[in-house]
């Protein structure tokens, strides 16, 4: 598990979990970060990173990205529910 700053840009990440205040959390969850969700690193720039989740384009600064803990998806992973794993 490692922060979502961590993951490079072309990569794909489960979130695991949501740290911060409350209302940081609240707010992360409104735009989609909930654990369990995918998301994809698309860019760095200036201070803040976009991120492809529920296919959507968002920008969050380096500080909430910070916040988001994550575990690497690779090509070999299935999503937890999927057809595949629970077969």
């Amino acid at each position: 598990m490692l922060p979502l700053t961590y993951i490079n840009a072309g990569c794909s990440a489960r979130i695991i979990r949501l740290s911060g205040k409350p209302e940081t959390k609240s707010h992360l969850e409104d735009m989609g970060f909930v654990p369990g969700a995918v998301v994809t690193v698309v860019s760095e720039a200036q201070g803040n990173i976009i991120i492809n989740i529920k296919e959507t384009r968002v920008a969050i600064g380096k500080e909430m990205a910070n916040k988001i803990s994550v575990e690497e998806v690779t090509e070999d992973s299935e999503p937890a529910g999927s057809f595949a794993a629970q077969h």
